[in-house]
């Protein structure tokens, strides 16, 4: 494994133009174009979003025959599809642009024991694919797949209250041995990437229920990270501690003589920490701002790329510049574009002019794709239209683009 950590100056070399249009959206029709700009026009409207949120769910509750403008429409755009079967097909697409696939089984809300092994199951099949096809890089999962919710909530509460010596929310036996399969189920996912060579990411969750994540990943990480990261936690940095938690997970790593995995994101989840944690009286956990977001985010990039030694990162992100400083760093220090410890990834559906346009650079770059039956991936749909509306300017960056590439193409050749 290359140690290029120098931060000695390197030849300066052109940073990709994630504004080319062209390479962004070689792979849509004009119809693909046409469909996407109705769909941004749509979700970009608080008003109409909110509403057909309501809609829709009201639908799928009274067994509305709609899913078929479903598949068409938000699904076609942002899912893979409902089985890892018709993923392949997004996936091929994909690869022809140099585009890896991370598949991700988004069933969400589901808790009972049946569903959460069987959860289990659908990702060891998700590993087994990235093991056979090399346009599949990752698996992912998120925690609250293999694990109940307040479940997760508890054992935070109980390792918190421990550290300072105090009992409350200690798990009862039934609970204890509740969390034992959990423990059981995350050991059987890692084992699973261990023995096939390829990494798993590690979502991240609610800030009260992140530390008992946090904590089942690093002795993930400390088991199977010995040669290389196979296990990769994720870090929020809307959360102001996170930096800091980076920090010293770096440190535990270096101690522990193990590599550390990590997933950089900015987060999803900060209406609802905010109102919690006013609700509850405990101080907010998110950052005052989205500056500071973005001021945490790429300084984590930064200590990211002059650890990288010890440290691999997937880049997780929708901001251009972000993105644009990993490949500045990645230039200085000398770290091929195609180093295996540094990917970029992106969701399905949006920011094609950034995932494109790295991968014609040569960047390891994948997409997130989403897949499942579509009232069982709802949830998610609805999460990532109110995402987009709530986000400032990312779905006009988007419309903007896609009606720029329209533009382009109506123009008589020279």
């Amino acid at each position: 494994m290359s140690t290029a950590t120098s931060s000695s100056p390197r030849t300066a070399q052109p940073l990709p133009d994630l504004g080319d249009t062209r390479i962004a959206f070689a792979h849509m029709s004009d119809g693909d174009l046409w469909r996407a700009q109705q769909l941004f026009r749509i979700i970009g409207n608080p008003l109409i979003t909110k509403a057909g949120s309501w809609a829709t769910k009201a639908a799928i509750a009274l067994r509305l025959p709609i899913k078929a403008a479903i598949k068409a429409t938000i699904f076609k755009q942002f899912v893979g599809g409902e089985t890892i079967e018709e993923c392949m097909a997004t996936a091929a697409r994909l690869g022809k642009s140099g585009v890896g696939t991370i598949l991700d089984h988004s069933v969400e809300g589901q808790e009972d024991e049946d569903t959460l092994d069987h959860t289990v199951e659908e990702i060891l099949r998700t590993i087994a694919v990235a093991k056979a096809r090399k346009e599949v890089p990752f698996s992912v999962f998120k925690p609250t797949g293999i694990s109940r919710f307040a479940l997760l909530e508890k054992k935070s509460l109980a390792s918190a209250n421990a550290s300072v010596g105090a009992k409350e929310g200690t798990l009862t036996a039934d609970e204890q041995a509740e969390w034992t399969r959990v423990e059981a189920r995350m050991l059987r996912l890692c084992q699973a990437a261990y023995d096939a060579g390829e990494p798993v990411l590690v979502d991240a969750e609610e800030s009260w229920i992140q530390p008992a994540i946090d904590e089942l990943v690093e002795r993930m990480m400390e088991r199977f990270n010995r040669e290389k990261a196979i296990v990769y936690n994720t870090v929020q940095h809307y959360r102001h501690d996170r930096l800091e938690f980076l920090r010293a997970s770096l440190a535990k790593a270096e101690k522990g003589n193990y590599h550390l995995g990590v997933k950089l994101v900015r987060g999803a989840y900060m209406e609802k920490e905010r109102a919690r944690a006013a609700e509850k009286g405990y101080p907010d956990p998110i950052q005052p701002d989205k500056s500071g977001s973005d001021r945490d985010y790429d300084e984590a990039l930064r200590f990211c790329a002059e650890h990288v030694d010890r440290i691999a990162v997937c880049v997780g992100t929708h901001n251009e510049a972000s993105t644009l400083l990993m490949a500045q760093l990645m230039a200085e220090r000398g770290v091929p574009k195609n180093d295996p410890r540094v990917y970029f990834a992106q969701l399905l559906g949006m920011s094609d002019n950034i995932s494109y346009n790295m991968a014609a650079a040569g960047y390891n770059v994948a997409k997130y794709v989403p897949y499942g039956p579509v009232r069982e991936v709802l949830p998610y749909l609805i999460r990532r239209a109110n995402e987009n509306t709530s986000a400032r300017g990312q779905t006009g960056r988007e419309l903007g683009l896609i009606l720029a590439e329209m533009r382009r193409r109506k123009r008589p050749l020279t």
